[in-house]
């Protein structure tokens, strides 16, 4: 596979932005009197081990969908001779069941299943160079993101966090003739079970692995610099969030609608956090000191659910099949992302844009290729 060489390519800068940010970040929270310390507890379970386990999960699938049918050849070849091992899988599969629910036994299960397969299928060699191929870019993901959710804290401290909701609220009320983005979410809600909501929900929370999916994949198969160009574009992308929401803080339109909380279904996940959204929002903005930085987001605009999958599926599109596959669950994010109330109709639109600029800045020269404005020997060089 080919590579951009190192001097070709202009998209290092994410590198220079994350490291400007981590210098001035200790100086800013002292400054704004906010928590020099992290919720590692919260963030490391969250990102190193649910997220892993999923990422693993939804990465072995889009390898089921993407992969040429002659690759199973093997494995079913192994499944055939080796039925103790379908026995212990399925053995597996049930202790787990008896202590977590059906969907985390399958995560888990199959995650097991995977890592074996990848172990049998690789050389001592080859494993080591892709476990560093993987653990190199998410050491730098998970960094990127402990900026992220402390900027947030820093700009909703210093900007008030509903500042540009109205303006966004009128402009889908134009966009969708007079109706708005909580006027459908409650349509759906006076017409819908709470089942439908907890499926928009699945999807709406599923996406989050897509990111560390896409990571596996750019790493096995395209190696470490690939995948550091692929969190390089998420990376870029957060960063002009952050910008714009410096600029337009927006909460969303549950913020703005008077009765979102008395007619949405408090079971969902979505009301605990969004009522939790607000709450920490006011104590920010009233500088009510936090004991310390979790997971914290509040951007509304731009949506970075249209963002980050939009990331993705540039940087899986030689895998046609993987990527309908993503197209078809982005459009139900959509779906999800508006029904949920989370965001605008704008936001989605503003998503889209962060997602053209980021891989614009971190992969051009491929870009202007695609496009045809380039021709491929301008822009590529033969791997060394």
């Amino acid at each position: 596979m080919t590579i951009l060489s190192r001097d070709q390519r202009p998209g290092d800068l994410h590198y220079w932005v994350s490291t400007l940010l981590a210098l001035a970040l200790v100086p800013l929270l002292r400054e704004l009197n906010l928590p020099v310390r992290f919720d590692w507890l919260r963030l490391g379970s969250a990102f190193w081990l649910v997220l892993a386990a999923q990422s693993l999960f939804v990465a072995t699938l889009l390898y089921l969908i993407g992969a040429a049918p002659a690759t199973f050849g093997p494995l079913l070849l192994r499944i055939r001779r080796d039925k103790v091992r379908i026995a212990l899988a399925l053995v597996f599969f049930l202790i787990l069941l008896w202590e977590f629910t059906r969907l985390k036994a399958l995560v888990l299960t199959v995650d097991a299943i995977a890592l074996l397969e990848f172990r049998e299928r690789l050389k001592p060699a080859a494993r080591r160079v892709a476990a560093l191929s993987v653990l190199v870019p998410a050491i730098y993901l998970f960094a990127g993101f402990l900026l992220i959710f402390a900027y947030n804290d820093i700009i909703v401290s210093l900007r008030f966090y509903g500042a540009t909701d109205a303006a966004f609220n009128a402009m889908d009320k134009w966009l969708l003739h007079g109706m708005s983005v909580s006027d459908l979410c409650h349509w759906a809600v006076r017409r819908f079970p709470v089942s439908f909501f907890q499926f928009l929900e699945f999807i709406y929370f599923g996406m989050f692995p897509h990111i560390g999916a896409a990571l596996i994949l750019m790493a096995v198969y395209s190696g470490k610099k690939r995948a550091l160009q692929f969190v390089g574009a998420i990376l870029t992308a957060y960063y002009v969030a952050l910008m714009l929401f410096f600029l337009w803080p927006s909460q969303g339109p549950y913020y703005l609608c008077a009765t979102h909380f008395s007619e949405f279904p408090n079971s969902l996940k979505a009301f605990a956090a969004q009522s939790t959204s607000i709450a920490n929002s006011q104590a920010l903005w009233n500088h009510i000191r936090i004991r310390q930085i979790s997971t914290d987001y509040y951007i509304a605009f731009p949506c970075m659910h249209i963002a980050q999958p939009l990331v993705v599926m540039w940087f899986l599109r030689p895998w046609r099949r993987m990527l309908a596959a993503l197209a078809i669950y982005d459009l139900l994010l959509i779906g999800a992302i508006l029904l949920l109330e989370w965001h605008y109709l704008v936001d989605i639109f503003g998503g889209v844009l962060v997602a053209g600029v980021a891989i614009a800045v971190v992969d051009g020269r491929e870009l202007l290729q695609a496009a045809g404005i380039m021709k491929r020997s301008e822009v590529m060089t033969s791997s060394s």
